[in-house]
């Protein structure tokens, strides 16, 4: 109950000085609605800037669209092509076996230094543990005192 006074007290206070403000504080006039539209002004609000934009880009819309022109066929593509010979596919493939060239060989690199051995650290157990009574935690976790 001690907030709740709290809230009441200073509540009050506050109402009361808000109250003893309205007093002494001068009023402002009451305008009509009318004289109140006629006093407000929209001024005309100009901003410059010394920033210079890039030009404006104009597309021309009115001109034909560019076609580029058919191709020219060239005199090898007019001749024929040499008739190829039929291949059984067995033979197609060992073909195209013969034209691969073989790959390098790979050369292993040579060691400069030979890899020291690796020493493998001895495994050690801990002191066994002796379990003893413990005292109760403080604060608001693990306090079961209320």
């Amino acid at each position: 109950m001690p907030v709740a006074r709290y809230f009441l007290f200073v509540g009050g206070v506050m109402l009361a000085l808000l109250f003893a403000i309205d007093l002494f504080l001068p009023k402002e006039p009451v305008l009509s609605a009318s004289a109140a539209a006629a006093t407000v002004e929209n001024p005309t609000l100009r901003i410059r800037s010394d920033h210079k934009w890039p030009e404006r880009v104009v597309y021309d819309t009115s001109l034909p669209t560019i076609v580029p022109p058919a191709a020219v066929k060239t005199a090898a593509a007019a001749l024929p092509a040499p008739p190829v010979a039929e291949i059984s596919p067995n033979a197609q493939a060992s073909e195209s076996f013969a034209q691969l060239a073989p790959p390098e060989p790979i050369k292993p690199e040579p060691q400069l230094q030979p890899k020291p051995k690796r020493k493998i650290a001895k495994i050690r157990t801990a002191p066994p543990m002796r379990l003893v009574a413990q005292h109760p935690g403080f604060g608001f976790f693990g306090n079961n005192t209320w």
